[in-house]
């Protein structure tokens, strides 16, 4: 029995020694050290020199043409419209008549004047002749002081109704003339407010009439803009549809009081020698550039986020590394960002390969500009 026992003892000290050997391998394996980790490559990319400089804004407000002066036509006096000889869009030309009332009341108060004026005429020549012979009768004593008198206070009052009579045949006259609507300008109709058949009130708008001697650029403008405008700004203003089309202006009129609902200013801005196709009412872009004040612009490809904050990454150039900055943005132009705090001016800021960046990460500057 002996023998056989230390046969088989021996024989499984020598399988569990067997089975022991890998995993003592695989410990003593793990206790070697480690190979150094190969350095990241370094990173190219692009930069520029942050400069502190005078930036102005560019500030676009979209307008329309409208006629430097406009006319409302109107009836001085009441009645029925019996005929309209324009509509919108006409050219008119001044004592050009555009309408007409019915002239019948008018013309029966002609007649009525003319008539008064007649007898009054015919009363001044009695009068007249009175006062000449009672005239020639004192002056031979067949006559009394007081019968010349009453001649010459006649004398008088027959004039005076004559000139009464007069005044009113000039009124009816004129009223007459009032029966037709007359263009006191050169202009186009812009609006009408009345059709034959009407009847209107005195001073009631019949038509618009955009004059021809100029043309304004109206635009809507905020509270903020007309505080940071210079004093007598230059705007180009551009049509709407074909930016080719321009034409330079100056602000001929601000409004004094902000429209109650938009909360902005209405603006006139009168168009030097505009182009033919900058029609009334035809849409238009006014673009004033803003007093420059001393700021740093970087491009927009430069900036990243940090913190949830706008950053840029600036390189060290003394150990050709990277590290990320916050940064305050003042406003976003197209194509670059201005800066309000954040930079100081020589700062080196990475535009082009900013997605592999990390702070530390060495970098190859491929191309700067100042």
């Amino acid at each position: 029995m002996t023998p056989l026992t230390v046969s088989w003892q021996g024989h499984r000290d020598l399988r569990i020694a067997l089975l022991l050997c890998p995993a003592l391998a695989i410990m003593l394996a793990g206790c070697e050290p480690t190979a150094e980790a190969n350095p990241s490559p370094v990173r190219p990319v692009r930069t520029v020199t942050a400069e502190r400089g005078h930036v102005g804004e560019q500030v676009v407000l979209t307008g329309q043409i409208n006629a430097e002066k406009e006319s409302a036509l109107a009836f001085r006096i009441g009645g029925r419209i019996i005929e309209r000889l324009a509509d919108v869009g006409d050219r008119v030309e001044p004592d050009q008549v555009l309408a007409k009332l019915d002239p019948q009341d008018e013309l029966n108060t002609l007649r009525s004047a003319q008539a008064a004026l007649t007898a009054a005429q015919g009363q001044l020549v009695e009068a007249s002749n009175n006062f000449d012979r009672q005239q020639q009768l004192l002056e031979r004593g067949f006559t009394t002081k007081v019968l010349f008198d009453q001649a010459q206070q006649g004398l008088r009052t027959a004039q005076s109704r004559v000139d009464d009579a007069q005044a009113q045949l000039q009124l009816a006259q004129d009223r007459v003339s009032y029966t037709q609507l007359k263009a006191n300008v050169s202009g186009s109709i812009t609006a009408r407010g009345a059709e034959a058949g009407e009847v209107v009130q005195p001073g009631q708008m019949i038509f618009q009439v955009a004059r021809q001697d100029g043309r304004d650029a109206v635009f809507d403008v905020p509270a903020q803009v007309l505080r940071s405008a210079p004093a007598d700004p230059r705007i180009v203003v551009t049509l709407t549809d074909d930016p080719s089309i321009t034409a330079m202006g100056r602000v001929r009129q601000v409004d004094p009081q902000a429209d109650p609902v938009t909360r902005t200013f209405r603006v006139r801005v009168s168009l030097i020698d505009p182009p033919e196709a900058m029609r009334l009412g035809a849409t238009v872009s006014g673009r004033l550039q803003l007093e420059a004040t001393p700021a740093i612009s970087i491009p927009a490809s430069a900036l990243s986020s940090y913190n949830n904050h706008p950053a840029v990454w600036i390189v060290d150039p003394s150990t050709m590394t990277v590290s990320m900055r916050n940064i305050e943005v003042q406003r976003f132009d197209p194509g670059t960002v201005v800066v309000a705090q954040g930079l100081e001016g020589g700062e080196i800021i990475v535009t082009a390969g900013i997605q592999a960046l990390y702070p530390g990460r060495k970098v190859r500057l491929l191309g700067s500009t100042s």
